[in-house]
């Protein structure tokens, strides 16, 4: 390789670390809840303060950040929402977990169902089929109990309560007083899933998890499917792992973990 050549190669590197650098200052901005100063910014992205100051104005000139006049803050710029809407109008929520869980169960053998909350509660809209398949009465179409299935209850803690209060009416609540149905959430927030042994098919164990949308709304959500007595280490593992798939496919989907986890775990 020539001088010339090792100029070159070294100037590549060089911008795509640049590259890298610009989205880890961008990154920092879209997971903040507001305007940042020069210093947080620095912090969080572990550069120096002049650093990532000479990096904000190239991306402000690029649109991609700006700057309050009043306050001297710096935010996303128009740039990220045009970027941003045009990914969110190429997005589909189906294609990607159909993409992910068929991987997952092709890999694990596991069965997973997927559930959307309809009109009349949570309704089954995909059924991928482990090895050997399970077969059992929920299909396409089956609305399962809000409050009594795994399934149910991740809707029941993590959609908005406008979209669950009339399954619940309709169920009575499955005999839970208000303060119960709280605990229930809070618990279910905390833990990120809802597992449940034989409640609506005796001897059936269920782990459900959310996927979020970009509001951090439940949106779907997963439910690993399978006997309870052949329940073993490898299959707690297999089902750990669809957890960390559901929260992939929900920052695919534009959830940000690090804005909507904390107020999540409230309760």
């Amino acid at each position: 390789m020539t001088d010339k050549d090792e100029a070159e190669s070294s100037g590549r590197r060089r911008g795509i670390q640049s590259i890298e650098i610009g989205m880890r200052i961008v990154d920092a901005l879209a997971a903040s809840e507001g305007p940042l100063p020069l210093s947080t910014i620095a912090q969080i992205t572990d550069m120096a303060a002049p650093q990532v100051h000479r990096y904000l104005h190239s991306l402000i000139t690029a649109g991609t950040a700006r700057q309050d006049p009043a306050t001297g803050y710096y935010d996303l710029g128009p740039g990220v929402l045009r970027i941003g809407l045009a990914a969110l109008a190429r997005t589909d929520a189906f294609r990607i977990v159909d993409r992910v869980v068929e991987s997952y169960v092709e890999t694990s053998g596991q069965t997973v169902q997927i559930a959307a909350l309809g009109p009349t509660g949570p309704t089954i809209v995909r059924i991928y089929q482990g090895r050997p398949a399970l077969l059992t009465t929920l299909q396409v179409g089956v609305v399962l109990p809000l409050t009594a299935s795994a399934t149910g209850r991740v809707f029941l803690a993590f959609a908005p309560p406008a979209e669950t209060a009339a399954a619940i009416a309709n169920e009575g609540g499955n005999g839970m007083d208000r303060a119960t149905l709280d605990d229930l959430r809070a618990s279910i927030r905390r833990d990120g899933r809802s597992v449940e042994t034989g409640s609506v098919i005796p001897g059936l164990r269920a782990t459900a998890f959310p996927i979020f949308d970009l509001q951090g709304r439940a949106i779907l959500v997963a439910t690993v499917l399978g006997l309870a007595d052949s329940w073993n280490e490898q299959i707690a593992r297999d089902v750990e792992h669809l957890g960390v798939l559901c929260t992939q496919i929900s920052a695919e989907l534009g959830w940000l973990e690090e804005r909507h986890r904390p107020a999540l775990g409230e309760g």
